[in-house]
């Protein structure tokens, strides 16, 4: 394990595994010194059932609060569904120091930290799927996965140890795995996929009907 990682499922706040990454958050150092401009943190209990997986931090989301989905248009959309079924409750403001609080889940991304034009390669990925790996296994009670994105899919199957291609990503796919939990597909709730139409608010609220309804049989 590298000396860079203090604690069993998160990098270490100066995490220096993907030089890439390490030279951008420099950078970002630089300027705008008081970001987080460091590795994400996952927010909610790991006694959650349900896992979110996101793809990596905004740089003016994520990165910039300290929190996943925070202070960018992808948390726009998923806090408030979250909300609306049940999943979070209090206000979400854009802030890590909002009132808001999850509810039986948990969220995180398949990379920790923010790449530059939002798109990590596959070496960071590789890299940053040892965190995802550890955080699955502290969660007891995980039953569910929600993958956003292609490249959250198949980092999660990764982490799981589990073949890609027996599990293909379609949105509102649902995976039933091999030892139980179930893993289901979205599209990323991004700007682009909103406002391309690729990805509707019936479309991502229909998701959570889906893992409301699943969890309801667990």
């Amino acid at each position: 394990m590298s000396p860079n990682i203090n604690y069993w499922h998160k990098p270490d706040k100066k995490c220096s595994i993907c030089p890439r990454l390490t030279l951008f958050r420099r950078d970002n150092d630089l300027r705008y010194a008081d970001w987080h401009n460091g590795p994400v943190e996952s927010f909610g209990s790991l006694d959650a059932r349900l896992l979110v997986i996101g793809l990596a931090p905004g740089l003016k989301g994520a990165n910039r609060t300290g929190r996943p989905f925070t202070g960018d248009y992808a948390g726009e959309l998923l806090y408030p569904t979250m909300i609306k079924f049940g999943f979070a409750n209090g206000n979400y403001a854009a802030a890590a120091d909002d009132s808001l609080k999850l509810n039986d889940a948990r969220i995180t991304n398949a990379v920790r930290c923010v790449p530059p034009n939002n798109k990590p390669i596959a070496q960071e990925i590789s890299s940053c799927a040892k965190f995802l790996k550890l955080e699955i296994n502290k969660m007891q009670k995980l039953f569910i996965f929600l993958c956003l994105g292609h490249i959250s899919h198949k980092a999660t199957l990764s982490a799981l140890g589990l073949k890609i291609s027996k599990y293909k990503f379609n949105h509102g796919a649902i995976h039933h795995l091999e030892d139980g939990r179930i893993l289901v597909n979205s599209y990323h709730c991004s700007r682009l996929n909103t406002n391309t139409g690729r990805l509707s608010t019936k479309m991502f609220e229909s998701i959570f009907i889906d893992i409301q309804n699943l969890l309801k049989k667990n």
